[in-house]
């Protein structure tokens, strides 16, 4: 490998590697992940950082927990201040530029790249700001209603949509700037790139055209199987998101709605396939591949009617796990299978051990060179989830094959997924595992203070909310318009 390999970071929005032919699914098309998985390597418990979009996504440029860089929800912006490998590249002289979603931009709308191609598809505003009142007896205050995006008539054909046409001019901009950097390689400006390229789907809307639909024509559309007694599973933060998703109003478990759910998931699954396969064959043709890592992960999953659950924000592993997959040149490490647990924050210094950078700071993420190379065994990876619809701290913990949930003031959840890989069987509290519990327990309060958290959220919801009202009055715009 090259001293400064080029690098390609693709993102997906909301693909959990369960349903992705690249991760064993039996009928979901994805054949360019699926050849990217041979020419490289596959992480198989590969974790965000937190389940929602905007901390998910600072988290993995930065390295960082979300109580370390403080972008709680998807209304706080990632502040000024704050490492990203795009600044420690740019440092290094690579030309570091981004296509698609960030999502986490504030007034700061580069955050280290030297140039964006595309505006973000959201505008950069506090107008999702969750609530602050945390304190309140009745928590069942923010209700939305997501579930309805998820069943019929809102699922299915479409003609086109605003968010597939988003991640078209994703494309267009990216493959554009691909062509320039092989003119330049031709006039001999040998600058190395790293490139983002972040796509929406398949977020909601799961609306897809009839030649996506088509392709599950006559094909087996596995839909959830609610056990009798699901409701008495359901955990403190379970119940929270359900009012704020709306699944405790809205009736999502219509079997025809839920197919309909499911392939249209499947046909967004292979278009965001198909723009991988597009942006790998640019590379080979463009002579750049044979000196650039590419990376394709996904910043959380979605629960996707599990449990009688939507959207992210939840734990179980359709919403915290993420397919993560790279490939590198001349081969190396092809066909390798990661099974350790890992996590979004583990990029950064992957990427910078990778193009040999030091990093100026200790990061929370560490690097998965050792784990590529079959070391790090005990590796424990750690999650954050504390508002948009949550009422407490709360935080997950993987180590080997069991998952501990810890919720402030509220009772906790044990699995363990080789033998309960659905998570339907709680075993905090059991007498034989007691020590377990403990144990996993012990290693987050050890890593985070959950009061000192809620204490700092609290403060920042309400600073955000005093600034919402200022900007309302000052029409003050964010937003980043390429030249």
């Amino acid at each position: 490998m090259a001293d400064s390999p080029n690098i390609l970071l693709i993102m997906a929005d909301q693909l959990m590697p369960f349903l992705m032919g690249a991760y064993g699914h039996p009928v979901v098309k994805t054949p360019n992940l699926d050849r990217l998985v041979e020419q490289g390597v596959r992480f198989d418990a590969a974790y965000t950082a937190c389940p929602l979009c905007a901390p998910a996504r600072a988290s993995l440029m930065t390295g960082t927990y979300i109580s370390h860089n403080k972008v709680w929800d998807n209304a706080a912006p990632l502040a000024s201040d704050q490492v990203t490998i795009a600044h420690y590249l740019s440092n290094a002289g690579y030309d570091t530029v981004t296509s698609g979603k960030l999502h986490y931009t504030g007034p700061d709308q580069l955050h280290g790249f030297r140039r964006r191609l595309t505006t973000d598809i959201y505008p950069s505003s506090f107008d999702w700001l969750p609530t602050a009142q945390r304190k309140r007896q009745d928590r069942f205050i923010d209700r939305r209603a997501h579930a309805n995006s998820y069943c019929l008539p809102n699922v299915g054909v479409c003609q086109w949509t605003r968010y597939l046409a988003y991640d078209e001019e994703t494309q267009f901009r990216a493959l554009e700037y691909l062509h320039a950097k092989r003119i330049d390689k031709y006039e001999g400006k040998v600058d190395p790139f790293f490139l983002c390229v972040s796509f929406h789907c398949p977020h909601d809307p799961f609306s897809v055209t009839q030649e996506m639909w088509n392709l599950y024509q006559d094909r087996e559309i596995e839909i959830p199987e609610y056990p009798a007694n699901m409701d008495d599973t359901y955990s403190a933060m379970d119940r929270w998101l359900n009012s704020y998703h709306g699944t405790d109003r809205i009736d999502i478990k219509d079997p025809q709605s839920l197919t309909a759910l499911r392939r249209s998931y499947y046909g967004l699954v292979t278009y965001i396939d198909r723009k991988v396969g597009e942006l790998v064959k640019a590379l080979e043709r463009l002579k750049l591949r044979e000196n650039t890592i590419v990376i394709f992960v996904s910043d959380h999953g979605d629960m996707l009617a599990e449990k009688n659950m939507v959207q992210k924000r939840s734990f179980y592993e359709f919403s915290s796990r993420v397919p993560m997959i790279m490939s590198f040149p001349d081969g190396w490490a092809a066909g390798t299978q990661c099974a350790q647990p890992v996590s979004l924050i583990d990029l950064v210094p992957t990427i910078l051990q990778l193009v040999g950078i030091d990093q100026h700071r200790p990061l929370d993420g560490s690097s998965l060179l050792p784990c590529i190379e079959g070391q790090g065994t005990d590796r424990v990876i750690f999650s954050e989830s504390h508002t948009n619809g949550i009422y407490e701290p709360c935080f997950m913990i993987r180590k080997g094959q069991y998952k501990y949930i810890y919720i402030r003031n509220e009772a906790s959840q044990l699995f363990n997924l080789d033998s309960d890989p659905g998570e339907w069987s709680n075993l905090s509290g059991h007498p034989d595992y007691v020590e377990i519990e403990i144990g996993l327990r012990d290693q987050i309060l050890a890593t985070f203070n959950p009061n000192a958290i809620e204490e700092e959220l609290i403060n920042s919801l309400l600073n955000r909310e005093l600034i919402k009202q200022a900007n309302k009055i000052n029409s003050v715009n964010w937003d980043y318009s390429p030249a």
